[in-house]
């Protein structure tokens, strides 16, 4: 894998909580708000939130868990 340069920012995505760190991060530096960004998914800004504070779901608790099971992460990355 190619070293990130100074544009690129990674993180390591372990819990339901690293991933909606991560969610939120990248939306801001989009320069979204939960609700445009809500619109765009057609969901609710509860749920955003909901992802952005890092609330366990059956989806997110299964997901990490298999990553677990599989001794594996998930990597996000994103340029500025």
């Amino acid at each position: 894998m190619d070293a990130p340069d100074d544009a690129e920012l990674w993180s390591e995505l372990y819990t339901p909580q690293d991933l909606g760190r991560f969610v939120a991060d990248l939306r801001r530096t989009r320069g979204l708000t939960q609700a445009e960004l809500a619109d765009e998914l057609g969901v609710t800004r509860q749920y955003i939130s909901e992802i952005e504070s890092g609330q366990p779901n059956l989806y997110s608790e299964r997901l990490f868990q298999l990553l677990r099971l599989l001794h594996g992460s998930l990597r996000g990355r994103y340029s500025r």
